[in-house]
């Protein structure tokens, strides 16, 4: 049974600073694909950032060049690391990670955590 345990959200003023982690257990097959999604209120759930298990990355527009994705596959965790928040950056970020075995590729999600951007 794989789980995704996040951690790190949290209350902070724009142009502040949050470190999100999420560690994954359980995984029978390590993840080829770790990454974090984002869903606002109202809004529908988002790609903010993913990384491959040999280290490419992608990450959405909104984010590029104050986010920054990483990875330790011996620990089978990914950390977000958000700089200069705004408060259109305010949602509930998931972890997601990506499991391939015979059947093809399996998708997990972690419970989300909140991050918050007010002054």
């Amino acid at each position: 049974q794989v789980q995704l345990v996040e951690s790190g959200g949290g209350l902070v003023q724009p142009g502040g600073s949050l470190r999100l982690s999420c560690v994954g257990a359980g995984s029978m097959h390590g993840f080829t694909a770790m990454g974090w999604y984002r869903e606002a209120p109202g809004k529908g759930r988002e790609l903010v950032a993913e990384i491959t298990r040999g280290g490419a990355t992608n990450y959405a527009d909104s984010v590029k060049g104050r986010f920054t994705i990483s990875r330790d596959n011996a620990e089978n965790t990914v950390f977000l690391q958000m700089n200069s928040l705004t408060p259109e950056d305010t949602a509930v970020y998931y972890c997601n990670a990506e499991e391939r075995d015979s059947l093809g590729p399996i998708d997990y999600w972690g419970q989300g955590t909140q991050v918050t951007v007010s002054s």
